[in-house]
């Protein structure tokens, strides 16, 4: 019995240190798109205000409404409401890396 819950436990410490991993490979990968396409109006920084006075910091996209409603979004492709965002659209994989980007600044 000993011997069972000792492999247990080692089994969830792996589970658990692989997870971690995977969420900072995920944050890196969405930062990277937030990077890509769009830091050049978004701040996606912890501080700083963003290069568009329009458009709202990441940092306080969470404060409106929760961050996990906008991966359909993302993936369908995102239309706002002014002319100056494009529209865009990301693949699952993608949008679901920047979703845990996003919930990394909040």
């Amino acid at each position: 019995m000993i011997r069972y819950c000792l492999f247990a436990t080692a089994a969830l410490v792996a589970t658990a240190e692989v997870s971690i991993a995977q969420v900072a490979v995920d944050v890196q990968r969405g930062r990277l798109l937030a990077t890509t396409y769009c830091a050049e109006c978004h701040s996606i920084e912890k501080i700083g205000s963003s290069p568009l006075s329009i458009a709202p910091p990441f940092r306080e996209l969470h404060e409106n409404y929760p961050v996990e409603a906008l991966e359909e979004a993302l993936v369908e492709g995102i239309v706002t409401g002014h002319p100056s965002m494009p529209q865009f659209s990301f693949d699952p994989d993608q949008a679901s890396n920047l979703i845990t980007f996003l919930k990394s600044l909040e």
